[in-house]
């Protein structure tokens, strides 16, 4: 069986050298680099199953190097590690296609165990019909194209996971914390609010200009999408 590899890209080399030995000592193969250029290189070198990214580093900050790792792959999981806890810091690297996001100083064991878990979701991944619909709402899995009638919707990788989601589950009540463990991929023990902020995003995107509006509240539990008109 192929064996799991993780890089680690972490400036501080005391952390660096304490997550290398945490994650050999679950198994896993780690490759550690100090600063975003010389973690660029070695993403475009090797191919990895997951990413651990310190925002604050040195030559390429962690999230331009998280930008063009999205531009590279879409999918391979990537956990942003930071001392900064504000939802607008959340929400930036959510946009631009974290999986995760861990605030400094966080416990080993949960990192282990979000790691995991996401190693897990990634693994048992199955594959969907290429096309979802809600009325004339459209979402192709395999081109990641959405569309609103004719019209070309840009989402981000977050808003798409968000809207795929609700659309692989029409008509369904869905929790906040359920879209944040399914969408988000943890288990999140703080503010929901996140979710909120991005169906805010949703919505303007999808249903601001139109006279159907299918992204919906319901009061108390969460949102649903649906087309009332069928």
């Amino acid at each position: 069986m192929e064996q799991t590899t993780i890089l680690v890209v972490e400036d501080e080399k005391k952390m660096a050298r304490l997550l290398q030995l945490e994650l050999e000592h679950e198994g896993f193969a780690v490759d550690v680099k100090f600063d975003g250029l010389d973690a660029l290189e070695a993403f475009y070198a090797k191919s990895y199953h997951f990413i651990l990214l310190d925002v604050m580093l040195p030559s390429l900050s962690g999230m331009e190097l998280l930008r063009r790792i999205r531009k590279q792959d879409a999918h391979i999981p990537v956990m942003l590690l930071t001392a900064r806890d504000a939802v607008p810091d959340k929400v930036s690297g959510f946009d631009l296609g974290a999986t995760d996001y861990m605030t400094k100083p966080f416990e080993i064991e949960e990192l282990l165990a979000r790691i995991r878990a996401h190693l897990r979701h990634t693994a048992t991944a199955v594959v969907q019909e290429p096309l979802l619909q809600v009325g004339d709402l459209t979402l192709d899995e395999k081109t990641r194209t959405v569309k609103r009638g004719k019209k070309e919707l840009e989402l981000t990788p977050r808003e798409y996971d968000l809207l795929s989601f609700l659309m692989k589950h029409e008509k369904q009540v869905l929790t906040r914390d359920q879209l944040l463990e399914r969408v988000w991929g943890f288990q999140y023990a703080g503010d929901t609010n996140v979710v909120d902020v991005y169906i805010r995003y949703l919505r303007k995107k999808v249903d601001a200009d139109e006279k159907q509006k299918l992204i919906k509240t319901v009061r108390g539990v969460g949102y649903t999408i649906k087309d009332e008109e069928k």
